[in-house]
C-alpha cells in the first residue's frame, strides 16, 4: 500500500492484516466466477440437463430456492455471532462448506443433475451466509473516512481473482487438445475440475485472512449456547426498534430492489450469451474475463468516490448505469456489441456492491454489526428467489430467454428510485475532503 493508504487502519490494526481481509475477496470470488455464473452453469445447462432451456429453468428454481435459505439464516446466525463476539470460527466453517460443495461437482457427469444443484445450492448458501461475517469485519479494522476505499479494493481483488483463476481454467485445462493430468475432454474432466480448482483456491487464499486480521468485536464474547439465546433475543428486540432504523431499512429495501434484478442478470449472463450468440464454454470464458477486468477496474477506479463524495452517488450512477446499458444489450443480436454493452456493464457491478458495504459499515450501531451486514445479505437475498424463477418462469412458457431477462430490469430502476431517498450519513473528511 502506499504512504497515503497507511491511514486507513483503525488504531491498534497493522496494514497486513488490512490486505489479508481484501485478499479474501480475492480468494472465495472464483466460486461466483467459475461455478455459478461462467463456466460450471454453462456446462450444467449445455451438457447435465436434457436440454439448455430446462438446464436454465432447473438453474434459476435453485438459485431462487436458495435464496429463501440464506434470507432465513443471515440475519438469524449475524444476531448470534454479535454476541459470541468471533467472526472468524464462522468463515473458517462455511469456507470449508464452500470447498466441500465445490469439490463434489468433479462427480457430475452428464444426466447428473440432481447431484450438481444440490452440491450448488449447500455451496451457494454457505457462500453468501459467509459474506456477512466477512463483511462484518470492516468496520473494526478501518477508519470510517476509508471505508469506501478499502471496500473497494476488496471489491476489486475480488474480481481480479475470479480473473486470475478463469484464466488458469482456460488455458491449463479447457483450451489445451490435450488436457493436464489425464483429463478426458470426451467426459467434460476438463470442464468438471474447475469443482476442485476453485475449492483449492479458496482455502489457499483465505489463510492469511484466518491467521493475520484480528477478529475485532464490539459486543461482548459469550459461550456459544448463551451466544444463541441472546443473539436470538437481539434479533428480536431490533425487530422491534426497526423504526430506530428506518434510514436502514430504506436503504435495504432500495438494495434489494436494484440488487435482485443485478444478481439475476449476472447469475443468467453466461447462460445467455450461450443462448442468445452461440457461445461455447472457452467464448463464455473469454467474455467473463472481460467482465472480471472491467469490473475490477471499477471498484478499484470508484473506490476514491465512495470516501469522497459518498457511498449513496456511487451506488446510484452504478445502478442507473447498469439499467441504462442493460436495455439495448437485450435487443441487440451483433455479438461486438453484446461484448461492448456487457463490458460497460461490468464496469459499475463493483462499484455499486462495494459502496453499499461501506454504506452499511458507517450506518450499522457498532454492537450490531454482524446482526446489519445478515440483514445487508438478506436485503439482497429475500426476494431473490422471484427474479431467478422469474426468468425462469418466461423462459419455460415462451422459450424466449431475451423476454425472460428482460424481467430484471423493473428491479434494478425501481431500487434506484427508492435509494434516491435515503438519508445517507454524513461523509467522514478524507485528507481535506467532505
Amino acid at each position: 500500500m502506499t504512504r497515503e493508504n497507511k491511514g486507513a487502519a483503525a488504531p491498534g490494526v497493522r496494514r497486513r492484516a488490512i490486505f489479508a481481509w481484501c485478499l479474501y475477496d480475492w480468494a472465495n470470488s472464483p466460486y461466483i466466477t467459475l461455478v455459478i455464473t461462467f463456466v460450471f452453469a454453462t456446462y450444467f445447462t449445455q451438457g447435465v440437463a436434457p436440454t439448455p432451456d430446462k438446464g436454465a429453468a432447473w438453474w434459476g428454481w435453485t438459485m431462487g430456492l436458495s435464496a429463501v435459505v440464506i434470507a432465513i439464516l443471515s440475519p438469524v446466525l449475524g444476531a448470534i455471532a454479535d454476541r459470541g463476539g468471533r467472526r472468524k470460527p464462522w468463515l473458517v466453517g462455511l469456507s470449508l462448506i464452500i470447498a466441500g460443495g465445490s469439490t463434489a461437482l468433479w462427480w457430475v457427469t452428464p444426466g447428473a443433475a440432481a447431484l450438481a444443484l444440490t452440491c450448488v445450492a449447500i455451496s451457494i448458501i454457505a457462500f453468501e451466509i459467509s459474506m456477512s461475517f466477512y463483511n462484518a469485519m470492516l468496520p473494526g479494522l478501518v477508519k470510517q473516512s476509508h471505508v469506501g476505499r478499502v471496500s473497494g479494493w476488496g471489491w476489486g481483488l475480488g474480481y481480479l481473482g475470479g480473473l486470475a483463476c478463469l484464466v488458469l481454467a482456460l488455458v491449463v485445462f479447457i483450451q489445451p487438445e490435450t488436457p493436464p493430468f489425464g483429463l478426458d475432454k470426451k467426459a467434460a474432466e476438463h470442464v468438471r475440475i474447475v469443482g476442485p480448482l476453485v475449492a483449492v483456491w479458496l482455502l489457499l487464499f483465505s489463510l492469511p485472512l484466518f491467521f493475520v486480521t484480528p477478529d475485532i468485536a464490539a459486543g461482548e464474547k459469550l459461550p456459544p449456547g448463551r451466544a444463541i439465546r441472546e443473539g436470538l433475543k437481539q434479533l428480536v428486540q431490533s425487530a422491534r426498534e426497526v423504526r430506530q432504523y428506518k434510514e436502514i431499512v430504506r436503504f435495504l429495501i432500495a438494495r434489494l430492489l436494484f440488487m435482485e434484478g443485478i444478481n439475476t442478470l449476472f447469475a443468467f449472463g453466461a447462460i445467455f450469451a450461450g443462448y442468445a450468440f452461440g457461445m461455447k464454454t472457452d467464448e463464455v470464458i473469454l467474455f467473463g474475463i472481460l467482465l472480471n477486468v472491467t469490473a475490477a477496474a471499477g471498484a478499484f477506479a470508484f473506490a476514491w468516490m465512495d470516501d469522497i463524495v459518498g457511498s449513496k452517488p456511487t451506488i446510484l450512477l452504478g445502478v442507473f448505469a447498469i439499467a441504462a446499458l442493460g436495455v439495448p444489450l437485450l435487443l441487440i443480436t451483433n455479438k461486438t456489441w453484446f461484448w461492448v454493452l456487457g463490458g460497460g456493464i461490468g464496469l459499475f457491478f463493483g462499484p455499486v456492491q462495494a459502496a453499499a458495504r461501506s454504506l452499511m459499515a458507517r450506518m450499522a450501531p457498532p454492537d450490531k454489526e454482524t446482526e446489519m451486514f445478515g440483514l445487508l445479505t438478506l436485503s439482497g437475498k429475500a426476494i431473490s428467489f422471484l427474479g431467478p424463477i422469474t426468468v425462469a418462469t418466461v423462459i419455460e412458457l415462451t422459450g424466449d430467454q431475451r423476454l425472460g431477462m428482460a424481467t430484471v430490469l423493473p428491479y434494478i430502476v425501481a431500487g434506484g428510485l427508492l435509494m434516491l431517498t435515503v438519508k445517507a450519513p454524513k461523509q467522514p473528511r478524507v485528507n481535506g475532503q467532505a
